[in-house]
């Protein structure tokens, strides 16, 4: 039997996140189309060229606690590299995370042409969430994954 779409995009969405470069929190996504296709997937993690905090010194925000501290980090978030990597950003139609985002990523969010938003955790800034709701889109916290039969939730 085929997955629902929600928990096959939010598995995809935990396998992208195995790639982010932050020492500090991992976070995948994936992007999809009215029709399901994907369009582009996204990790965090520091722009390209620059040393990861995963393979040496870590950036001046790595330790401090999640959601704070932005200016600090050294990583370009998920949602942000997700817009950069889609060709036509307003064919979004539902974006899958592991984490909901933060404003600023709301912010970027919202001039795509995404209508839903499902995500696995909630991210520190509930003023994200207001502010998408606000505009008339689906804010999503999903179930938690239920394992695989190997034991694995990818």
């Amino acid at each position: 039997m085929r997955e629902f779409r929600d928990i096959f995009y939010l598995r995809l969405a935990l396998l992208i996140a195995t790639r982010g470069t932050c020492w500090r929190r991992q976070v995948g996504g994936v992007a999809v189309n009215a029709r399901g296709h994907v369009l582009s997937t996204g990790y965090n993690g520091v722009p390209s060229g620059l040393s990861h905090c995963r393979d040496g010194p870590l950036c001046a925000g790595a330790r401090a606690p999640s959601g704070t501290d932005l200016d600090l980090c050294m990583a370009v978030h998920c949602e942000t590299n997700l817009l950069a990597q889609c060709s036509d950003v307003q064919q979004i139609h539902m974006i899958y995370l592991t984490c909901s985002p933060c404003f600023n990523c709301v912010k970027a969010l919202i001039t795509s042409g995404c209508q839903r938003l499902v995500f696995l955790e909630e991210y520190p800034h509930p003023e994200a969430g207001v502010l998408w709701r606000s505009t008339g889109r689906e804010w999503v916290l999903a179930e938690p994954l239920a394992p695989l039969e190997s034991g694995e939730f990818w």
